[in-house]
């Protein structure tokens, strides 16, 4: 089943989750802010976007911001960044869904429509 991380008052995650229900895809939704995804869940979503760090990040997000991210990012080793986004939920770009041969991270209806 798909892990479907999101923010319930994130209109983007609303929108990814009507989009879901729509197609009649199961999922399993999770507080992203509460409970974040785990390290290995991470490490696959970063393989499934090129090791792009910043894909993994929610740059627009205040706490991004005051964190001063957007300069620290690329001096950060992977086991830095994971554990910001571990102690902090709101750091992880949402909606984040992962699930067995998907990952998918920020909602583009073509692509996770082309993705499910």
């Amino acid at each position: 089943m798909l892990k479907f991380y999101a923010y319930k008052n994130c209109s983007t995650c609303r929108n990814a989750r009507k989009f879901l229900e729509s197609k009649g895809v199961e999922f399993e939704e999770l507080a992203i802010r509460e409970t974040p995804p785990s390290p290995s869940e991470l490490a696959t979503m970063l393989k499934a976007y090129d090791g792009k760090m910043t894909r993994l990040f929610n740059t627009s997000s205040q706490d991004y911001r005051d964190a001063g991210l957007k300069d620290k990012l690329s001096s950060l080793s992977e086991d830095e960044a994971f554990a910001l986004l571990q102690e902090n939920g709101n750091l992880v770009k949402r909606p984040f869904l992962l699930g067995d041969g998907v990952a998918l991270v920020g909602f583009k209806e073509a692509e996770w429509d082309e993705k499910l």
